[in-house]
Formats: C-alpha cells, structure tokens, sequence
C-alpha cells in the first residue's frame, strides 16, 4: 500500500500547472481538479467548504457565475464525461484559498498535496519576477487566441510546463565506502 507521500509524487508539477486557470484575472484552482487531487468527491470538499465559509473570503474562494462557466466550458472544450456532476459552477480557490483548504481538509495526502501546490505556485511566482516580460507577453497572446483554437491552447500548455523546473531527486554526494565481504 502506498503511503501518502508516494501517492503526492504521483502528482506532477507540469499537471498542477495544467488544472490553473486564469479566471477573473486571477490564477485559480477549480474544486473539482482539488478534489480529484486530494482523492476525495467534490460534494465532499464542498461541504466542508460551506462548513467552513468563514475561512473562504471573496479573495480566498468564488463560485463561477452562469457566464464563466459557460465560457469555462467552451474554452476548454470539456467533454460529455467531464460535464457529468457539473450542474452547478464550480468554486474556484485562490493561493490562499488552497492553503487554507489543509486547515478543513484534514488528511495527510491534503496536506501534502496542498504543501506540492503552494511549492507550484511559489515557483510560478518566482519564474513570472524572472521572466516578467516574457510571461506577460505570454499571457497577453494567450488571451487573445484562447477562444480561436485548442491546439493554441496546447501549445500555451506546454510552453508553460518548460517554464516549471521539475524537482527531481538529487544523487547523494560524497565518498562510498566500499562493502567488506
């Protein structure tokens, strides 16, 4: 059996890259992505949210309006099996509203993955202060072609996914002694 830190390896950075959107101008996660990533049901995640609203702020969590939604669905052309259980929009987490979802969801693979999360979001921060005209410009012609095509959206995926390092584990240093038989 897995223990949680295998399962959260599991998870990669280029795919936590993937499930943000850019919505309301601001980077966000939906509650279903967050969910299938914390390994539970969305109407679970939900309720604790709704347990919990005192702890989502507007600036923390928001539903998608009639409108976004709509638009959600088109821009990323969600198939008929993706709009199964999507009757009412979704919520959409900010940073914060991730890191404060370890606070209600209390699990061990929810903090890890939320702690992988917070890690991606760090490092976008850090890559856009690097990079700051390129992903601008980036953003900007990703604006402007998002409703043209899917393959445009591809490309933006994967020029986005280049732009995250991977972490990968790194070979101990020093000396080996050899092994006495």
């Amino acid at each position: 059996m897995k223990t949680p830190d295998q399962l959260v390896t599991v998870i990669s950075e280029a795919e936590i890259v993937q499930k943000i959107y850019l919505i309301r101008g601001t980077k966000v996660m939906l509650d279903r992505d967050l969910a299938e990533m914390y390994g539970v049901e969305t109407r679970r995640l939900k309720e604790q949210v709704n347990r919990n609203r005192e702890r989502f702020p507007g600036d923390f969590m928001f539903e998608l309006s009639v409108d976004e939604f709509a638009h959600w669905r088109s821009q990323f052309a969600t198939s008929n099996a993706d709009k199964m259980g999507l009757r009412h929009p979704p919520y959409a987490f900010t940073e914060q509203g991730v890191a404060m979802l370890s606070s209600v969801l209390r699990s061990e693979r929810a903090i890890q993955v939320n702690i992988r999360i917070i890690r991606v979001y760090t490092r976008m921060k850090s890559l856009l202060l690097d990079n700051k005209e390129l992903w601008l410009k980036m953003e900007k012609i990703e604006q402007a072609l998002a409703k043209k095509d899917e393959e445009v959206q591809a490309i933006f995926k994967v020029l986005k996914n280049l732009l995250v390092k991977e972490e990968k584990p790194r070979e101990p240093i020093g000396f080996k002694f050899p092994v006495k038989k």
